[in-house]
């Protein structure tokens, strides 16, 4: 009870900080960018007017609130989803709450504590649940999956396993999600050499053409997603956040060389600009390459651009590593009947034998029924399905305390405002201290 009570205080730190605070430079665009606003208060989950959705009607036995941090234009597909569901005439409906990452983090422990405002389905990210699952927030669906047809044959087989951990069974896996490399195709045809030409782009290929593509007016390697860059070449180099599963200790050789990089990158002017947009800018055609998540895919859609999405740039050509989670539904702790637990597992079987909405939105689908699809094995990040050994998520249960140290530190290395020792020394201190105040 103590450990949930200090839990509880961090929470409401964290969300006092968010309302005060302007969203992070490197934050994700759109799906995981941090809130600037107050969070929906707990005994006031969103409404309409938070999110645009009307409530449906209920089913025979009634409706079921899920809620997802899917405020981007994957969002728009996932409501394509529930709306396709809800048409099935279900026992019961569902009403989908999107609301910004941040907020969900927060909103989501508060309410399974104060019993109050409980949703009855909620997608995580992975490198959440083994904290959840540890403070009693997130159901154990061991006793329900066979009896509901969930099965792990049904599903990427790592994907499915990241979620089996201290005895139970605690997500289903909607999909896996990866930072990779997008390739503005029609520039290609005029600026590329050849660096497509195995599938894979080296970090000695980007800085071989980085002084012809600045020639051209062309930014080589703008960098967006800090996080995700960062974790994406850290752990190509075997980088881990904790080697014991309990402290972080990523202050390493491999760390420095990473952030070095990265200040190499930008003192030879090929990173954009403090103050610029980096994935508006590839929007805009000024950027051959770009690293993004495949979830922004239907932004290149919209902007009318040929793309091409690649892995993620590698040190060495026969180690690839690109940063990859996986949204999971979860099950929040409450008290429900078994008509209740029948209605979720409807729903979210459902979802994964109706995947290709979800791929449209540049997502891989965790299910497999996607992977015979037609229609999803021509998308763009198709290629990533196979990945089902490579997988780099990261498991450490602490990941939230250790990136959000990590966030404060990785711009101020960028633009050299900190040397990688003080900047890593800073977020340990940091993260450490995250971790104590949660008990």
């Amino acid at each position: 009870m103590k450990k949930l009570s200090i839990f509880v205080v961090l929470l409401l730190v964290v969300a006092m900080l968010a309302a005060c605070a302007a969203p992070a430079a490197d934050a994700p665009p759109a799906v995981d960018a941090p809130a600037a606003n107050d969070p929906p208060a707990v005994d006031a989950p969103p409404t309409d007017d938070d999110n645009g959705v009307s409530d449906v009607a209920p089913g025979r036995l009634g409706s079921l609130e899920f809620w997802t941090m899917l405020t981007g234009a994957d969002g728009i597909n996932m409501d394509s989803i529930v709306l396709e569901f809800n048409a099935t005439n279900p026992d019961f409906t569902v009403n989908h709450r999107p609301m910004p990452a941040e907020d969900l983090y927060i909103n989501f422990p508060l309410a399974v504590m104060s019993g109050v405002g409980v949703p009855d389905i909620a997608l995580n990210h992975i490198e959440r649940m083994p904290v959840f699952a540890e403070n009693n927030l997130i159901t154990d669906l061991s006793p329900w999956l066979a009896q509901h047809g969930i099965v792990r044959e049904n599903y990427i087989t790592r994907a499915w396993d990241m979620a089996s951990f201290s005895g139970g069974h605690w997500g289903i896996p909607l999909d896996i999600h990866s930072f990779v490399m997008y390739v503005n195709m029609d520039l290609y045809e005029i600026h590329g050499n050849g660096e497509l030409d195995d599938g894979i782009v080296t970090w000695d290929e980007i800085i071989a053409a980085a002084p012809g593509l600045v020639e051209a007016d062309l930014i080589p390697f703008p960098i967006t997603w800090a996080r995700a860059i960062f974790l994406s070449m850290y752990g190509q180099l075997n980088g881990s956040l904790s080697t014991d599963g309990e402290n972080p200790d990523f202050d390493n050789a491999d760390a420095i060389r990473v952030f070095e990089h990265w200040q190499m990158l930008h003192d030879n002017g090929w990173t954009h600009m403090e103050g610029d947009a980096p994935w508006e800018l590839f929007l805009g055609g000024h950027a051959m390459f770009v690293p993004e998540g495949i979830w922004m895919y239907n932004h290149t859609v919209q902007a009318g651009l040929n793309v091409r999405m690649v892995n993620f740039p590698v040190w060495d050509v026969n180690v690839k590593g690109n940063w990859t989670s996986s949204h999971q539904f979860v099950v929040p702790v409450a008290d429900r009947d078994e008509d209740t637990m029948a209605g979720i597992f409807a729903f979210i079987d459902f979802v994964g034998n109706n995947s290709i909405e979800w791929a449209r939105a540049g997502q891989v689908p965790s299910h497999v029924a996607i992977m015979d699809h037609a229609e999803f094995l021509n998308m763009p990040q198709a290629f990533l399905a196979e990945y089902d050994t490579e997988l780099a998520m990261y498991d450490f249960k602490h990941y939230g305390h250790a990136v959000e140290a990590l966030d404060a530190v990785f711009f101020e290395v960028l633009w050299g405002r900190m040397t990688p020792e003080a900047a890593l020394e800073q977020a340990i201190r940091e993260a450490r201290d995250r971790i104590e105040m949660a008990g």
